[in-house]
């Protein structure tokens, strides 16, 4: 069956819209599957599977202003030059009063994203992975380097990881030393996610926050169409919880690393999911009746 190809009923034209949904189908950095390129599309394929009205938070999705503006187009551009042209247009949407929401694409992406912001901010992301190497096979904007680049943008102190699972032993070396703070997926299956929620909020004080999520977060029997997948990871339920408890504060968003090839479309449908529920919560906690 053939669906539009935009996020489903994101139909509100770009000047009325408070949220814009854009695609960026690059994954020339991943480094295990290849495909991510592919999510974008296989995302807003997804998205017309769900009912516009939601029974949990009572907010019915067509009442928000949504658009999506398509694809960045991406050809034979370095990552060099995607991390600056996501920069350029998530400035512009910025500038524009509007709250950007992304999907990717491999995790790289997220450093461009991130640089567009002038004001200080937080950043959650939501990984398996440390994401601190340096350099990774010959290059700095790989999606294994995302969080070592956003501390060049960000102060290190701003940036929290949930879900961590795997890293290099120089990587966690040097996160360690660095002060760089995570709260792996183990932890969290003992204690609970809402332990380390509020051990992010009281990190972050008020901050707005900005939320990466790289779909491998989630263990892969959730979602195993992923580039990177690394078994015992966190729930969907926990990301969930994660998105409801920051609700109000989230100024910006992404999705990552969904890799279509290598399922049969559970993990583009979850992804749709998020991506609906960050835009409901965010405008069921901020608006202004």
């Amino acid at each position: 069956m053939n669906y539009p190809n935009y996020f489903a009923d994101a139909d509100s034209n770009f000047n009325d819209s408070d949220y814009v949904i854009f695609g960026i189908p690059y994954d020339k950095t991943s480094s295990f599957r290849f495909g991510a390129n592919l999510a974008p599309k296989k995302i807003r394929e997804s998205s017309w599977n769900f009912e516009t009205y939601n029974l949990r938070n009572k907010v019915d999705f067509k009442d928000i202003n949504v658009h999506d503006f398509g694809d960045i187009s991406i050809k034979k551009d370095s990552p060099d030059e995607v991390i600056n042209k996501v920069k350029i247009f998530t400035s512009s949407l910025l500038k524009n009063n509007k709250f950007p929401v992304a999907l990717g694409g491999d995790h790289s992406i997220t450093a461009g994203l991130i640089n567009a912001f002038e004001d200080e901010i937080a950043v959650l992301s939501l990984d398996a992975h440390l994401d601190y190497r340096d350099e990774y096979e010959n290059e700095k904007n790989n999606h294994a380097c995302v969080i070592r680049r956003i501390s060049e943008k960000i102060d290190i102190n701003d940036i929290a990881i949930l879900g961590v699972r795997s890293a290099e032993k120089r990587e966690f070396q040097e996160a360690k030393k660095d002060g760089l703070f995570w709260m792996g997926s183990y932890y969290i299956n003992k204690n609970g996610i809402k332990q380390s929620l509020n051990r992010i909020k009281n990190k972050f004080r008020n901050k707005n926050i900005y939320i990466t999520l790289d779909i491998d977060v989630l263990d892969p029997s959730f979602a195993s169409g992923t580039s990177n997948p690394e078994p015992f990871g966190i729930s969907p339920f926990d990301i969930l919880e994660c998105i409801e408890f920051f609700s109000k504060d989230i100024i910006g968003f992404d999705v990552m690393e969904v890799c279509p090839p290598y399922d049969h479309g559970e993990t583009a449908i979850l992804a749709a999911k998020f991506v609906k529920t960050v835009i409901e919560e965010n405008w069921l906690k901020n608006r202004i009746d």
